[in-house]
């Protein structure tokens, strides 16, 4: 039977499939909402249905989700917990430059604590390590987060095994942040590493399949034999892969959400998560 909680940092627990907010902005992450109160009602639905991690980041609008999240459910559930992240600025649409300056990721912090409007961060990651900055003085920003209580555990996303050992040796990782879905495993070996040291596994873009969601596919063909969608099924996958995946699929649409929600109750088979993991081995 596979856990529907993790304890992120060892001492907040979560429920496993989680919420992620990029989808509530304008088109390239850029702007307001095509339709503001949509993307309200999506937000009060969230705890509703019994998720409480809702995943979000300065640079998403930027500077949009966050106010959205505090207007929709603050004052917040004492069950509901947000992670933010900041790292990268935004210049356009579909535009990410990182920017490591450690005064700037204390700064960032302090000022999404502010809209989030909470006295504490539960979970604040490091959206990119800058390659233009030391990454020892990065790392020490969010120690003095940490240590300062702005944050209570921090993170990291898009890394290495290697950059996360050098993390670790100056603030505890409690989770990481990569792409990784069925059709993308190229995060596999930073995966194991997570399930070893009991780190939680957050999968970006985790509804994505590509060539798997093909008519008469074993994605497919799984999917209609639970009467779910392949995305519930690509979820329902993750969630079975390891006990530290802690999914946040993302949408702006209330119906969407209840979708996904439902992923966490199907159940698929050792044959079933046997013959999805052969075939998005053999898609990637």
């Amino acid at each position: 039977m596979q856990s529907k909680t993790f304890a992120i940092g060892g001492d907040m627990t979560v429920g496993r499939l989680g919420f992620g907010s990029m989808r509530l902005t304008g088109p390239g992450v850029w702007g307001p909402p095509r339709d503001r109160e949509a993307a309200l009602e999506t937000l009060r639905r969230v705890p509703e249905l019994g998720i409480n991690l809702i995943d979000t980041a300065d640079s998403y609008g930027p500077d949009v989700t966050e106010p959205l999240i505090r207007e929709a459910l603050f004052p917040y559930p004492a069950s509901l917990h947000i992670a933010t992240k900041a790292g990268l600025r935004r210049a356009g649409p579909d535009q990410w430059r990182p920017h490591g300056d450690p005064d700037y990721l204390i700064a960032q912090a302090q000022r999404s604590r502010e809209l989030l409007k909470v006295d504490r961060i539960d979970l604040w990651q490091l959206h990119r390590i800058d390659p233009a900055v030391p990454a020892g003085e990065q790392f020490a920003a969010v120690r003095q987060l940490l240590d300062t209580g702005v944050i209570r555990h921090a993170g990291l996303s898009e890394v290495g095994v290697t950059q996360i050992q050098a993390a670790q040796r100056i603030f505890p990782v409690a989770t990481v942040q990569n792409r990784y879905n069925l059709a993308d495993r190229a995060s596999e070996d930073v995966l194991e590493y997570c399930e070893r040291n009991g780190i939680g596994f957050i999968p970006w873009f985790p509804l994505a399949a590509g060539r798997l969601t093909e008519t008469g596919s074993t994605l497919d063909r799984i999917a209609q034999a639970h009467g779910a969608t392949s995305g519930q099924i690509a979820i329902a996958w993750l969630l079975r892969r390891s006990p530290v995946i802690l999914p946040i699929p993302g949408t702006s649409k209330a119906a969407h959400l209840e979708e996904n929600a439902a992923a966490s109750d199907i159940m698929l088979s050792d044959l079933e998560f046997d013959q999805l993991d052969q075939a998005s081995r053999s898609a990637a």
